[in-house]
């Protein structure tokens, strides 16, 4: 049994609750006799939900008061496992075991055009033929969700941007899971600048699905079982 805590990370338009405990994954954690930390990022579930997109710029902020001064193991997905990967940018220390979920040479691009279309999206006056976009709208009008701080995400002024030359410090254990059907990849980039990652790829997963996929569950948690 491990006395690291693992935090747990959602992406956009998620929360710990519909990411991390509907599916199961901070009970299987408890069963192999880890303690979870489960985090609400600015904007999402129980945190507060700002309007002004200048609040969103470093998102970092509510891991940090959430997580003990000691290493972690830390659980992202997407929007959360990118802001993991910066904090391990700037801090490698606090970094046991690092797991990044749905992101690949996504971590690398920021397509404002696209950003701006998921807002319309959000906001109701993008085309319904734009599928991509539509499905963002979806999540962000789910049950719980504020639509408006969600758009405001996007919306931020200062977009944050890694290279692949700030990844060298990131030398922590890495996993990095991916679906084959996911719009963030491919990981070759990704896995090229991380100096200690493996790659699992998830065959026939989308973006969307990558939380409830049985094959990323079991190799998150065979990885965050082994021993350094």
């Amino acid at each position: 049994m491990s006395d690291v805590p693992v935090v747990l990370v959602h992406g956009w338009g998620g929360s710990f609750r519909e990411t991390w405990q509907r599916p199961g994954w901070e009970a299987l954690l408890q069963d192999i006799g880890r303690s979870v930390i489960g985090v609400d990022l600015l904007g999402h579930g129980t945190a507060p939900k700002p309007h002004d997109p200048e609040a969103y710029t470093d998102l970092s902020a509510r891991i940090v008061e959430a997580a003990p001064e000691g290493p972690i193991d830390a659980v992202g997905f997407s929007l959360g496992a990118v802001t993991l990967l910066a904090m391990a940018q700037r801090d490698p220390s606090r970094f046991r075991r690092l797991v990044l979920l749905g992101i690949g040479e996504s971590v690398f691009r920021h397509n404002p055009d696209r950003a701006a279309a998921i807002v319309a999206a959000i906001e109701g006056t993008a085309p319904i033929t734009d599928i991509g976009s539509q499905l963002f709208a979806q999540y962000a009008h789910q049950p719980g969700n504020d639509p408006v701080a969600l758009a405001a995400i996007f919306k931020r002024p200062a977009w944050p941007a890694l290279t692949p030359a700030d990844l060298a410090s990131v030398n922590c254990p890495t996993l990095v899971v991916l679906g084959d059907n996911d719009f963030a990849g491919p990981a070759d980039g990704l896995m090229s600048a991380l100096p200690n990652a493996r790659l699992v790829t998830l065959r026939k997963c989308d973006h969307f699905a990558t939380t409830e996929n049985f094959s990323a569950i079991d190799a998150v948690l065979a990885f965050l079982s082994e021993d350094l």
